[in-house]
């Protein structure tokens, strides 16, 4: 693997996001850039940025590397700016639905993206067991600390959906891991394949209005996160197995004191 030069890739990376603060879109594109060919993995989410501004193909998900390193810099204070902060409460929206839908005890869950446990911790009386996936290992150890999963795990949520053999779940949840994906058909298609028949996938998304997304299935938007169409999600879950049991609109968190739009999705795999 060729060594990174450090000096020069900050340099390059601060210099792009001076010119993006300052509206200069193209010496922007250019400098970040720079930064994917001193990086290829692509640690500072150069490319996700990219297609934010509207330039270059939109990559169908956010560099691995990029979210690992995003959230392994942040796990000490991720519950304090998420929650506290920003406002985000799907863990317990998701509570709420399964209740109101009268679905569960499960007996076992599946906690995409578990993070430091938010979810794990709204649902623990819900699921029997409970095993937890994260890419961010610091993320993980916190969780961990939480004693509320039986199982957790490091690694990438297809990756471990596509090589587990801890399942399968009747119980699958992924509350803030589409924002760091674009096109949805490998999670899907993963998630049917780990699913029990008739067992229940809950997920939360991000969206942006039509005249936004103007057709699209699925773009990165202005804070560097993914925004899905509301029939994409639907036709996915269809193509895979799935019957979509309610599609909530719900704010998903606050972002400069903007509600940021999004839908919770609730869905039984017909097996």
């Amino acid at each position: 693997m060729k060594k990174i030069d450090e000096e020069a890739l900050a340099e390059a990376y601060n210099r792009a996001l001076a010119l993006e603060k300052a509206g200069e879109v193209d010496a922007a594109v250019k400098a970040y850039e720079e930064v994917l060919a001193l990086d290829p993995e692509d640690h500072g989410g150069a490319a996700v940025r990219i297609a934010a501004m509207g330039r270059g193909e939109t990559p169908d998900k956010a560099p691995d590397a990029y979210v690992e390193t995003l959230f392994d810099q942040h796990a000490e204070v991720f519950e304090d700016v998420l929650v506290e902060q920003l406002g985000y409460s799907v863990p317990m929206m998701v509570r709420q639905r399964l209740q109101a839908l009268g679905v569960g005890p499960f007996q076992k869950m599946l906690d995409l993206g578990c993070g430091t446990g938010l979810t794990g911790g709204a649902l623990r009386d819900m699921a029997a067991d409970i095993t937890g996936v994260d890419l961010s290992e610091n993320m993980v150890e916190i969780a961990h600390e939480k004693e509320l999963y039986e199982t957790l795990y490091v690694a990438e949520a297809v990756d471990y959906l596509e090589d587990n053999d801890d399942g399968p779940f009747d119980l699958i949840t992924a509350t803030d891991v589409l924002p760091y994906l674009g096109g949805l058909e490998a999670l899907f298609f993963a998630a049917a394949e780990a699913m029990a028949p008739g067992g229940i996938f809950v997920f939360s998304s991000e969206t942006l209005p039509e005249a936004i997304l103007a057709g699209r299935r699925f773009m990165v938007g202005p804070h560097q996160r993914f925004a899905h169409a509301e029939n994409y999600v639907r036709e996915r879950l269809e193509a895979t197995g799935f019957e979509v049991l309610e599609v909530s609109e719900i704010t998903v968190r606050m972002e400069q004191g903007q509600p940021t739009p999004g839908h919770l999705v609730v869905a039984r795999f017909k097996g």
